[in-house]
């Protein structure tokens, strides 16, 4: 059996430094511009991307030129902007104009503490940042680009954290811009959220959402060899903790192995496509033996992106959050708000789905079970059990408002669970900010869907990064967020967001 693992790696990325000057102060300030701002790159060593520092800009057509190149680099994912001097803005127009990747504005500086006894004019035409920069600024904000800005000096853990946040917004915008989903039948029937235009999601995302028929992926469920499935099911054995009857020779190993082959055919297909992301549904199941429990656990641990019941929204978030989240502690998967514990003061949700949570979720070793399924009309699935791990997290939902799509994010707690004995799923238990009531109002208030990735890796911040890359709107319900200025904030957002498309 051999495996082709969906990539989330980020090492194979890179951004571009680039620093802006000009031809008026002569060629010793531009070796020391030069210099300086290969130091800037050097004290950015460690980030996840690498940084690669460029020659300095001086002129419109080598900034343009730098800006195509960009373009047309599927490894640079990319562009950090250092104005070191003062470089008249006009310069940049055409390239800003051409530059279709993510832009990062780095406000710095060469030194942290002035040298004040020894500053004379030579110093000021060297260090001109903060007015340069200033510049800078105004051709962007005229210009509409979406950029972040970054301000401070690289000796400071905060500033580098900062550039760390949008590299992986950046990586999971690439990866977005080059996903195809697979939809193995349609969405749940009469259910409105999980509709969309995918379309539209294609034009901004650039992600392609289109459909297989399910018993496409029968046929490659049924072409996968006893020999293969041997050894799916011993790297079960080996990885899980499994119920006594899955064993071999017990009653039920033969769920277990129906369970491996439609991993095995789920994978083969997936590889095979190119597809980084899927979405299943329990009310077109073809001739499968199971609705894929397991093996779309194991997928999204794995990487790719997953929605259930037809939802590619959603989909698409876990496979930009497992990209994001690459390297770190943690993981991405599709959660559902399910049920609610009311004590007064100490609210607390119980998320899980049918089947499909990514043990990502959780460092400790999942239980593997096999129970009946109320819905589908199959045999019993096999899936993973287990309890996210307390810490915070993040869940966030997409949902298209028919001119735009939203996302909506939830800063949250994951706590100890109470036993579930009688709950043999993947679940999570959370706290969420500010507080219960708040959060809760605000989410219906938005419209936000009851689908969401989940993710315990990446922060607040780089959802942030993400959505300004994308130009999409984000409303953030968080510790500082309250009903009445988060239901302001979608009032404003409706107008703006409808202004800025234009007419």
């Amino acid at each position: 059996m051999t495996r082709t693992p969906l990539s989330t790696s980020l090492d194979s990325y890179e951004v571009w430094f680039v620093t802006g000057s000009q031809n008026l102060y002569g060629e010793e300030t531009l070796r020391q511009v030069a210099e300086q701002s290969q130091a800037v790159v050097a004290g950015l060593a460690g980030l996840p991307v690498k940084v690669v520092w460029k020659p300095v800009l001086k002129d419109s057509d080598s900034i343009r030129r730098l800006a195509l190149e960009v373009n047309t680099r599927d490894d640079v994912i990319g562009v950090i902007a250092w104005m070191h001097t003062f470089s008249p803005a006009k310069m940049w127009i055409a390239g800003l104009d051409a530059l279709q990747k993510p832009l990062l504005h780095l406000h710095t500086q060469a030194n942290v503490e002035l040298p004040w006894a020894d500053i004379d004019f030579d110093f000021m035409n060297l260090n001109q940042a903060a007015h340069g920069d200033r510049e800078f600024g105004y051709i962007q904000t005229r210009l509409g680009v979406a950029r972040k800005t970054v301000v401070g000096h690289v000796s400071n853990p905060v500033v580098v954290q900062q550039v760390e946040d949008w590299q992986r917004a950046a990586a999971g915008w690439a990866a977005s811009r080059t996903l195809k989903l697979a939809r193995f039948g349609d969405n749940m029937r009469f259910v409105a959220v999980t509709e969309g235009d995918k379309t539209e999601a294609e034009i901004r995302f650039g992600v392609q959402v289109n459909t297989w028929g399910v018993n496409e992926l029968v046929a490659a469920v049924d072409a996968q060899s006893e020999a293969d499935v041997d050894a799916l099911v011993a790297e079960y054995l080996e990885s899980y903790d499994v119920a006594a009857e899955l064993l071999p020779g017990a009653e039920r190993h033969q769920s277990l192995r129906d369970g491996a082959a439609i991993e095995l055919g789920l994978r083969s297909f997936l590889e095979e496509g190119g597809f980084g992301a899927f979405t299943t549904s329990f009310e077109d199941l073809g001739t499968l033996k199971q609705l894929p429990g397991l093996a779309v656990q194991r997928l999204m641990a794995d990487g790719y992106g997953f929605g259930a019941e037809g939802d590619w929204k959603t989909a698409i978030l876990v496979r930009v959050a497992n990209v994001m989240g690459s390297g770190l502690p943690g993981g991405a998967s599709l959660m559902e708000d399910y049920t609610y514990d009311l004590v007064p003061g100490a609210e607390r949700i119980l998320g899980a789905h049918m089947l499909e949570v990514s043990p990502s979720l959780s460092s400790t070793k999942p239980r593997l079970e096999v129970h009946a399924l109320g819905i589908g009309g199959k045999d019993d699935p096999v899936r993973l059990v287990f309890t996210a791990d307390p810490g915070p997290a993040l869940v966030v939902a997409m949902s298209d408002m028919r001119d735009r799509f939203r996302l909506v994010a939830n800063v949250v707690q994951n706590v100890d669970a109470p036993d579930l004995p009688n709950l043999p799923v993947g679940r999570a238990v959370w706290e969420p900010a500010p507080d219960f009531a708040t959060s809760t109002a605000c989410w219906l208030a938005a419209g936000a869907a009851h689908h969401t990735v989940m993710t315990t890796a990446v922060g607040i911040d780089v959802f942030r990064d993400f959505a300004e890359i994308a130009k999409t709107e984000l409303v953030v319900i968080d510790e500082d967020t309250t009903v009445r200025g988060f239901q302001r904030e979608l009032r404003w957002n409706q107008a703006y967001y409808r202004l800025a498309q234009g007419i």
